[in-house]
């Protein structure tokens, strides 16, 4: 086996790793297993080029690179003389775990807001009925403060979403670079 075909199958094996962890997150197999690729490949990709690396159709890398695009993973990039768009990963998994994070949390919370402020709403208008008993009213009146800590509870994760997004969080939990660099590896998140 030559030296390449060595370094192709670790990289491979690495790749699959990563696909495997994004799909734990919600990602499919197929999504992760191109991220990796774009990051390992070292240079911007036509659709064309991760059609012929991954064996996919054309229609499924437009979505999964779509997909990427969405959560920050992958940008178009613009080489002169080239006029197919381009496309390059990422290369700061610190931020993209920060985005993605922060990004899927701030769905699902807002998801639970929605709902609890629903039922607190309800609840307000059902406490105006003159005919409720004390312990209906104390029944109800319990479970409003409760609605009202998960809101505030909520409130609190939507700041931390906020600290997880913004750089304060790498200057209080360091990024650990190779080598004392202060940026990803070379030609990644350019």
């Amino acid at each position: 086996m030559e030296h390449s075909e060595i370094v192709d199958t670790i990289r491979e094996r690495v790749i699959e790793s990563v696909s495997q962890n994004m799909y734990l997150y919600g990602v499919s197999p197929s999504i992760g297993r191109l991220y990796g690729t774009l990051f390992f490949n070292g240079k911007p990709m036509t659709l064309d080029d991760m059609k012929e690396e991954l064996k996919m159709s054309k229609t499924s890398m437009s979505t999964s690179v779509r997909t990427l695009m969405e959560l920050n993973m992958v940008e178009r990039v613009w080489r002169k003389g080239i006029r197919k768009d381009l496309y390059e990963a990422q290369g700061d998994w610190y931020q993209i775990f920060t985005d993605f994070f922060s990004n899927q949390w701030r769905k699902v919370t807002a998801m639970n807001t929605k709902a609890v402020q629903q039922s607190l709403n309800e609840l307000t208008q059902l406490m105006r009925n003159p005919e409720l008993s004390e312990t209906e009213r104390e029944l109800i009146q319990a479970d409003m403060d409760k609605y009202r800590y998960i809101i505030d509870y909520y409130n609190w994760l939507n700041h931390l979403f906020d600290f997880l997004e913004s750089d304060e969080l790498f200057q209080i939990v360091k990024k650990k670079m190779d080598q004392g660099k202060s940026e990803p590896p070379a030609d990644l998140g350019s």
